[in-house]
């Protein structure tokens, strides 16, 4: 690549710590602005100002603490190895500091901001950082180790080419996993509403019965095992929402319904708070434990707690809990006869197999705009990105 040079990063960029401050320097009003490894989202590499650290307006803040428009802020020490090295490029003349674990890049002349943080969440940075890092509680960058990092450097206009191209692009990408994650959203909402419309028709007509009247609670049985005293094993370990561990025993064999006794899932609903289980397993004491007569009555029962909202059965706010006796008290719909229960229940399996193949649809696309993020960073780096190749691929995955 004519005109490219491979530059440690300590050459084309100086580097500055951030403000370090007492405890007692924090304020609740604004006085001075920090922005702190959280300003940084993880995903995106964008600054996020939706909760900011104020001091006291008495602490002296040098100019050198300011971020400055075109440079970059990095994560310098983190609890976390994943947000250690993260970057964000500063695009404004915001006026404020930076806090004491970060760090500020700020390009030498030649150098394009934008085109070092392009490099800088390049999949080749991310291996360099996890290198780097070291400490028990905290991990911490050492510029002197950063700087060592070998960056590829095309003359100035093509750097603000490839920006440009990069740019346009990402900004597609961007617009492209929204509309993904809303389809996604969309095919979840399908069968829920299918599953909803079901059981509210069939409220009109089927007559009520209770959990504990369409089933024997088996919790007594339960036993729980901390995680120093578990032995590893072929077996499944059931928590609240789903297998937790591996264990070398079992204490139930064949199926039953597992309901989530607590947890924020309870109300979140981000994962399943009713799901069968079968075969050989244990189960902790974080989860209701139902036996049915029969699998169709056993799934029915599954799909019907997981359309509808437990709210008014759960207590406690810090930890919410479902208690046995809130869920045995649950009035379900149900039909009469097995042979309808059965019918319904094929209906349910066949929407949520529908909705399934739609949400592995959407998450494939998902999954595949951020690989092409990756592979565009890797042909800008290595001069085979052009507008005409983006929207090659662009349309390849959209």
């Amino acid at each position: 690549m004519e005109g490219w040079e491979y530059k440690p990063l300590s050459e084309i960029c100086g580097f500055q710590r951030g403000l370090t401050y007492a405890k007692a320097d924090e304020a609740d009003s604004p006085g001075h602005t920090v922005l702190r490894a959280n300003n940084i989202a993880l995903a995106s590499h964008e600054l996020d100002l939706s909760e900011l650290k104020f001091i006291s307006d008495s602490v002296a803040v040098p100019a050198s603490k300011i971020v400055r428009p075109g440079s970059l802020i990095v994560c310098t020490a983190s609890g976390s190895k994943a947000h250690l090295g993260k970057v964000a490029y500063i695009d404004s003349d915001y006026g404020y500091a930076f806090g004491g674990f970060m760090g500020q890049l700020t390009p030498y002349e030649g150098v394009d901001g934008r085109y070092l943080f392009y490099v800088l969440i390049s999949s080749g940075y991310k291996e360099f950082i996890a290198t780097l890092s070291d400490g028990v509680n905290i991990n911490n960058l050492k510029f002197d180790d950063l700087g060592r990092f070998s960056v590829a450097m095309p003359p100035l206009p093509e750097q603000r080419r490839l920006v440009a191209i990069l740019d346009e692009a990402f900004e597609a990408i961007a617009t492209a996993k929204v509309n993904a994650e809303k389809n996604l959203r969309n095919a979840r909402e399908l069968f829920r509403s299918e599953a909803k419309s079901i059981f509210l028709r069939g409220a009109a007509c089927w007559p009520t019965k209770t959990v504990d009247q369409l089933s024997t609670n088996l919790d007594s049985r339960r036993v729980p095992i901390t995680k120093s005293d578990r032995r590893a094993g072929e077996f499944p370990y059931y928590g609240a929402s789903g297998i937790v561990d591996y264990v070398a025993d079992y204490i139930f064999d064949g199926d039953t319904l597992l309901v989530s006794e607590d947890g924020a899932n309870l109300l979140a609903r981000s994962t399943p708070i009713a799901f069968s289980v079968s075969g050989l397993y244990w189960v902790n004491n974080h989860a209701h434990i139902l036996k049915f007569a029969n699998m169709a009555t056993q799934k029915f029962v599954e799909f019907y707690l997981e359309s509808i909202p437990l709210d008014e059965y759960i207590t406690g706010a810090a930890q919410p809990k479902l208690n046995q006796k809130a869920l045995n008290s649950i009035p379900i719909p149900i039909p009469a006869t097995l042979n309808e229960q059965v019918k319904v229940v094929a209906r349910l399996e066949r929407g949520l197999e529908q909705s399934e193949q739609l949400q592995r649809v959407y998450e494939r696309k998902r999954n595949a705009l951020d690989e092409l993020k990756k592979l565009l960073l890797h042909q800008a780096f290595t001069g085979q990105l052009t507008a005409k190749s983006i929207d090659e691929q662009l349309e390849a995955v959209t």
